[in-house]
């Protein structure tokens, strides 16, 4: 098995090799055991998952009814500026 190969399984199966076909999870370990590439992957995957399993970021309350006031009180010309500078390439 090469990186890329190793890399395909992560994205397939997940980065639980204890959870991969038996033949596969000998081969990632001979892997892992040689390739600091192979480990790198593993390690960002694994970080994927955890700040996918994460708990949601929940916006404060009120700040959708904060943002509209806001909003509301801007002058055609503000609001005008200001769709203009969301449009500009950062």
């Amino acid at each position: 098995m090469d990186v890329r190969e190793f890399e395909d399984l992560i994205d397939r199966l997940g980065e639980n090799i204890s959870q991969w076909p038996v033949e596969q999870r000998q081969a990632a370990a001979d892997l892992l055991a040689s390739s600091p590439d192979a480990d790198r992957l593993l390690s960002e995957a694994r970080l994927v998952r955890q700040a996918l399993s994460a708990p949601p970021v929940r916006a404060p309350a009120g700040l959708a009814a904060r943002i509209l006031a806001a909003a509301d009180r801007l002058t055609p010309e503000e609001a005008a500026a200001g769709s203009a500078d969301a449009r500009r390439p950062g």
